[in-house]
């Protein structure tokens, strides 16, 4: 079957909420092409011979060891998938960036952040908003490895408020170089990078301007010790101090004041690059824990036999299969968008910065979903290794205490459920996506009488998908009267907005996992299809469970009175299963499949 998405198939970003999706327009990782596969595989041979095989060098604050692996990283050509060939780099679509992202950081979150800093916040920007000139001198080296890159954004008052910045940047006499003095904390990289992209305030401009700064320690320059940290232990983390560095004028990046639009849109990049980078984790985790649970025998019997295992197993399981389903549906909706994007005449820069800006919704709450996942499978996963799972011999606590910060990167995760719903009100006040007419049909809809006609639910998914639907509703329900109520004033709702978010998260996690098992029964069969059909299906029962504890708690906070009744009981109307899935047959057929193949093995087809 052809996998070819025409423009029209395409949904703008936050349109999933209002317009169906065919799943033949998703694409799954069972879509990868032969290129990527053999990169794949490549990316977990080094992964399992340099990164896994030495997990107790990273937990030993083994700093060097981090470069070292780096180092051997840009010279297989792994810093340099998203760099444009012109720059030294393989010059790959979004997708296969997302895959390297993704197999590279499962081992340790040590390197994972090194590597995330360093391709990410540390080159992207110069390729994204470099001149000509600044791109030549620097990106080739960035790309190769022999320099690394760090990101000076947060300073001790400014973390998600990142324009509030005090560096500040004073241009000479002579009109030829800013002297830049300012602290900046939390760098990732900092201990070895060469360059830093540093953001700093230029007289009393109301918005800061990003600058090149060449390491040199004689430059003004100077760094405190390394952060005594929770987890990623070998990922270089210090404060950076400047004080007085010169900075050439031509190393200013992009224009005056726009370096809060860079940092925004490195971190819409940075949020589902971050996502991908919890995948292979979650995968490892589930497979140690598998392996584990076969090994460890009480009462006589492998404890990988007892319901409650299975339980966690099933879980954990169904979250990294629909944490993939999801990042890789909106990694393409991003490349397709790029493509069309040049096809009309934009430059590669402008086009993957609008084309990642277009799906901010998506990325935003797939780091949520995804990082949450991930810290939750690695709880689980010392769960089922007892004792020994707490104990730093074993893999899992390290798992654990690396996972806890992707829920703070990239903007934490309170922040990322509030811009979610804050972007989606905004694209539909600029009418790039329909929400007025959708919600007021679903206030309509509450008015009249419910159809108790039963439908046909004889295809796969026709009960889940026609489920599916109503849970929209749900959103657009509750959303559409919080924005009628308080309209820009919404933002000062914060739990509302965050209990919306939830929704709106759900809707798109169990969405994207029903469309790519539904792609993949017409191709492969329903019945090698068996387990994820169970996945699918457990997802969206834990989705819909979600959103009616969320649902009922955005609106007992709003309303009150005839209105409340009436919208307690769409939510019941809207998230009502007509034939409920049994749950523990489910959660066995996933378990006992994983556990037959000695762990996660959903991506290796």
């Amino acid at each position: 079957m052809s996998t070819e998405t025409t423009t029209e198939d395409i949904l703008r970003g936050g349109q999933f909420l209002v317009k169906e999706t065919r799943c033949e327009d998703v694409f799954t990782l069972e879509d990868l092409n032969e290129e990527q596969r053999m990169m794949r595989e490549s990316t977990k041979e080094f992964v399992d011979r340099e990164l896994w095989a030495h997990w107790e060098r990273f937990e030993k604050k083994d700093y060097a060891y981090t470069e070292e692996c780096m180092k051997k990283a840009g010279e297989l050509g792994l810093l340099s998938i998203a760099v444009p060939e012109a720059y030294g780099g393989m010059g790959m679509g979004f997708v296969s960036t997302m895959l390297v992202c993704d197999y590279i950081s499962g081992a340790t979150g040590s390197f994972s952040t090194a590597f995330g800093a360093h391709t990410g916040i540390g080159t992207m920007p110069i390729t994204l908003y470099g001149t000509e000139e600044q791109k030549q001198k620097y990106v080739p080296k960035l790309a190769t490895g022999e320099w690394f890159g760090a990101y000076c954004l947060t300073e001790p008052g400014a973390g998600s408020d990142a324009n509030s910045g005090k560096t500040k940047a004073v241009l000479s006499e002579d009109g030829k170089y800013y002297s830049i003095s300012g602290q900046k904390m939390w760098i990732s990289n900092a201990g070895f990078c060469n360059l830093f992209i540093v953001f700093a305030r230029i007289e009393d401009d109301k918005y800061i301007t990003g600058f090149i700064v060449e390491n040199d320690p004689e430059n003004g320059i100077s760094m405190n010790p390394e952060e005594k940290k929770l987890g990623i232990h070998s990922s270089s983390t210090r404060q950076v101090f400047f004080n007085n560095t010169k900075v050439p004028v031509e190393n200013m990046l992009s224009e005056r004041g726009n370096g809060f639009k860079i940092a925004m849109n490195a971190l819409n990049i940075g949020r589902i690059k971050l996502a991908a980078a919890c995948l292979e984790a979650q995968r490892r985790v589930i497979t140690e824990a598998v392996k584990y649970a076969k090994e460890r025998v009480q009462f006589k019997t492998p404890i990988i036999e007892f319901g409650a295992i299975k339980a966690k197993i099933a879980d954990m399981a169904t979250n990294a299969y629909a944490g993939e389903s999801a990042s890789y549906r909106a990694a393409k909706n991003i490349e397709d968008r790029i493509a069309i994007r040049e096809s009309k005449g934009n430059t590669h820069q402008e086009a993957e910065l609008k084309g990642v800006e277009e799906y901010a919704i998506e990325c935003s709450l797939l780091k949520v979903a995804v990082s949450e996942d991930a810290q939750h499978t690695t709880d689980e996963g010392i769960q089922i290794f007892g004792g020994m799972g707490f104990s730093a011999d074993a893999p899992m606590e390290k798992a654990w205490r690396d996972a806890r910060i992707a829920r703070i990167y990239e903007g934490t995760n309170e922040i990322n459920r509030m811009l979610c719903v804050g972007m989606l009100i905004k694209k539909a006040m600029k009418g790039h996506v329909d929400l007025l007419g959708p919600a007021t049909a679903v206030g309509e809809e509450l008015l009249g009488i419910p159809s108790f006609d039963t439908p046909d639910f004889s295809e796969l998914f026709a009960e889940e998908k026609d489920l599916l639907a109503r849970l929209k509703k749900v959103f657009l329900m509750i959303a559409g009267r919080a924005v009628q109520k308080y309209g820009p004033d919404l933002e000062q709702h914060q739990q509302l907005m965050l209990a919306a978010a939830d929704l709106l998260i759900e809707v798109y996690m169990a969405e994207s996992t029903l469309l790519r098992t539904e792609k993949n029964a017409k191709r492969f069969g329903e019945e090698a299809q068996a387990v994820q059909i169970a996945m699918s299906r457990l997802y969206l029962y834990n989705a819909t469970e979600t959103i009616i504890q969320k649902g009922k708690e955005a609106i007992i906070s709003f309303t009150e009175g005839d209105e409340q009744r009436m919208m307690l009981m769409g939510l019941k109307r809207f998230t009502k299963y007509t034939n409920y899935p049994n749950i523990v047959t489910l959660r066995n057929t996933i378990a006992e499949k994983v556990a037959k193949e000695d762990g996660y093995y959903l991506d290796m087809h």
